[in-house]
């Protein structure tokens, strides 16, 4: 059975002799965790990908670390269920779509993954957009 180690092998492996943090394995396996939640709890999703997020666009910002995560929700190997089968509204659809496209530029391609807005600071920002226009929606019907 697919499990969250199975999908941490598939990532995990080092990238021009840069090993991927430690650190990363724990938020990966929260959000990874996140998604596997029934019900799906978006606002727990988005807190999860917020931290990791800003790990990456900090202390994280390597390339074997970029790599990694890119790969993670690309591909999705190992996965119990593929993210992109969860409900997700779409401004955190979209940001978890984009975290597969162009992050592992981040560090060797900057210009690139910027061009394409899969920075890890402006997917940041973008999922705190997203993360706000959610809960005025929600305030709003009330």
């Amino acid at each position: 059975m697919a499990s969250f180690e199975e999908a941490w092998t598939a990532v995990a492996a080092p990238r021009e002799g840069e090993l991927v943090s430690p650190r990363l394995r724990i938020l990966l396996e929260s959000v990874y965790r996140q998604f596997l939640s029934d019900p799906l709890n978006t606002d727990q999703v988005g807190a999860s990908l917020e931290h990791l997020l800003a790990f990456l666009a900090g202390e994280g910002r390597t390339n074997a670390n970029c790599w990694a995560t890119d790969l993670f929700f690309a591909n999705c190997i190992g996965w119990e269920r593929d993210w992109g089968d969860c409900d997700l509204p779409e401004g955190l659809h979209d940001v978890v779509a984009m975290m597969g496209e162009a992050l592992h530029d981040t560090v060797k391609a900057s210009s690139f993954a910027e061009n394409f807005g899969c920075l890890p600071e402006q997917l940041l920002e973008r999922l705190r957009q997203a993360r706000r226009a959610a809960a005025e929606g929600v305030s709003g019907r009330s």
